[in-house]
């Protein structure tokens, strides 16, 4: 096959052509205290997403259709849950986590697992036609460079057909970042309205059932978690996923190995970040984040990977919790 479908290519290779208002303060609920309110800096201005405002990006998105889809959404969780508002936002969360993030992360993995089984093939095919393209180069005389750029082309077409043959293009498996992404900005950007007060649903204004639904050392969902529990909770969970999915990456090339630091980084940098918003958004935050890692840990399951029919690579391993432990006791607990 490779032969037939190289040679058709390489007979025809002689002819290749190469303005901003905020409130500083939020009167409080309890008592005649004042409370600090999200900085400055890091609050769009609310007159700006009412009729006459100023406008904006992020008034735009504030006010757009998947907000208000967002808002719509949450509050109809509470009206059915009949939950205060931190259960109705974890409730949300693992709903949403369940639904539609879990699935197209199996799709990911199927994906990924048909990319990796036919990298065998794809070494063969690379073998084959660097002789083939050597072969040819010798007789007409071609230069180094043209012979490389001979190669690549070739080889791009060679794995595109495969990859249509499998229907397992990876381009396939970044449907799962376009679809979380946006859902998780939305949902962001849905509570911080609830939260200052700049609601879309007519007649409704949960900033006052916020400001009482909260638990433990957070009982305040508008105001900031001035213990940096919360905060710290994202970034730790968050960076532990980075590393599980660091400690099952082996030999990583250069480029994989500057995203794992910067996602490092992003990770990190979510700590004061988080500490600058509402505790409701750092609230759903963490929980979307806990989900993700249950569900990073749910997806190396055998029995799991198998229920979905997700095919079988040369990488899984019968005892994949096992394996991470000792990774993970290797790289951070063992001393060297």
């Amino acid at each position: 096959m490779l032969c037939r479908l190289a040679g058709r290519w390489l007979r025809r290779l002689p002819d290749l052509q190469l303005a901003v208002r905020v409130s500083p303060t939020v009167p409080g609920t309890r008592g005649a205290l004042m409370r600090p309110a999200v900085p400055v800096w890091a609050v769009a201005s609310v007159s700006a997403v009412e009729p006459g405002g100023a406008g904006g990006w992020y008034e735009f998105l504030a006010a757009s259709a998947p907000v208000k889809g967002a808002e719509d959404l949450l509050l109809s969780a509470h009206a059915a849950s009949g939950l205060p508002w931190w259960g109705s936002i974890l409730l949300t969360t693992v709903a949403l986590r369940g639904v539609v993030t879990l699935p197209l992360s199996v799709y990911q993995h199927y994906i990924f697992a048909k990319v990796e089984n036919l990298q065998p093939e794809i070494k063969n095919i690379a073998r084959l036609l660097n002789h083939e393209v050597a072969v040819r180069a010798h007789q007409l005389g071609w230069s180094k460079r043209v012979t490389r750029i001979t190669y690549f082309k070739n080889m791009r077409r060679l794995v595109s057909e495969l990859y249509v043959r499998d229907n397992c293009h990876p381009f396939k498996a970044t449907v799962l970042v376009w679809i979380q992404l946006p859902m998780w900005i939305f949902l962001s950007v849905a509570l911080r309205n609830f939260s200052m007060g700049v609601t879309h649903s007519e007649g409704l204004s949960v900033q006052e059932q916020l400001a009482t639904g909260g638990v433990l050392w957070f009982p305040d969902l508008t105001a900031l978690d001035s213990t940096w529990i919360l905060p710290i909770s994202v970034g730790a969970v968050n960076l532990l996923i980075v590393e599980i999915i660091a400690l099952q990456k082996m030999g990583m090339s250069r480029f994989q190995k500057y995203v794992t630091y910067f996602v490092r980084g992003v990770s990190v940098l979510m700590i004061p970040v988080a500490a600058t918003v509402p505790s409701s958004i750092v609230l759903y935050w963490l929980c979307s984040s806990f989900m993700g890692l249950l569900q990073n840990l749910l997806l190396r399951s055998p029995r799991f990977r198998q229920f979905c029919q997700i095919p079988l690579t040369k990488s899984d391993s019968p005892t994949p919790y096992k394996d991470l432990f000792a990774a993970f006791y290797a790289k951070f607990l063992s001393r060297k």
